[in-house]
């Protein structure tokens, strides 16, 4: 269960949180996205979902194994190719979030957008290599070695801290709870503010329910921080909140009410 210990009663109590649930299933409606941010002349493409033909044999990851996806024309669509986007941004190395990374020749993994400077978190890269991800996580270590040291071992990677901007008007922030060294990506401009939320919440009904922490978290108490502070954020702010993970449309605002908060979906496409 994604999140263990939930009262499913909450899906009956907030009735905009339907569009996300099934209740004759009890799935929720879920979604693995890029999102493509246009700023300042750049093509900027923010996690890049599980990739293709990548090997994931064992039973926690079997839905990754070997997929065949049109993740590349549906980038298409939007008018680009994968030679022209000119920054990824990985704001945690997830089998979820760095598959497309990297694309197959031969029988090597190499960037799949060439042009590109990949952008990750020193600490969160410090995390897989020489931390303690690979303990906690051990599945994931084959992700790393397809789909992120690839793009290391080629020198086309940044990495960046807390505070630092990726460009201009994109700043990146600690966001510790699903990986203790996560990032997410803040733009404040009033008028157009919003935050690309990484994993700190991954479903609506998380709005209603901060203290709801999915069964990925490493650090469940720092993740209901983080959660809550987003929301604080996205509340007071009027940031747009752009998750990895809702069904659609995919974005929406958070509101405030009483002392809690409410959730209403807003159109945004992801790549």
């Amino acid at each position: 269960m994604l999140f263990p210990g939930i009262d499913l009663a909450i899906y009956d109590e907030h009735p905009v949180l339907r569009d996300f649930y099934d209740a004759e299933s009890g799935q929720v409606w879920s979604s693995i996205h890029s999102w493509l941010v246009q700023a300042n002349g750049l093509n900027i493409l923010v996690d890049t979902c599980s990739g293709n033909g990548k090997a994931r044999a064992l039973p926690r990851f079997q839905r990754f194994h070997m997929l065949n996806l049109p993740f590349m024309e549906n980038l298409g669509r939007t008018g680009l190719k994968a030679e022209d986007i000119d920054i990824v941004f990985c704001t945690h190395l997830h089998i979820d979030h760095v598959g497309w990374n990297t694309r197959r020749e031969g029988d090597r993994w190499v960037p799949a957008f060439p042009n590109a400077r990949y952008v990750f978190g020193r600490r969160e890269f410090a995390h897989w290599t020489e931390g303690e991800g690979p303990r906690i996580f051990p599945e994931n270590v084959a992700v790393i070695e397809d789909s992120v040291l690839p793009v290391v071992e080629a020198g086309l990677v940044d990495f960046v801290d807390d505070g630092d901007e990726i460009a201009p008007g994109l700043r990146v922030e600690a966001a510790p709870g699903h990986t203790p060294t996560q990032l997410i990506l803040k733009h404040d401009r009033p008028g157009s503010a919003f935050v690309i939320s990484a994993d700190c919440i991954h479903q609506p009904v998380q709005v209603y329910a901060p203290h709801l922490n999915s069964c990925f978290c490493e650090d469940q108490e720092s993740a209901r921080t983080t959660r809550r502070a987003l929301l604080d954020h996205c509340a007071d702010t009027g940031a747009l909140l752009l998750p990895m993970h809702f069904g659609p449309p995919h974005a929406g605002r958070v509101k405030r009410t009483g002392s809690g908060f409410a959730f209403e979906s807003g159109a945004a496409a992801p790549a």
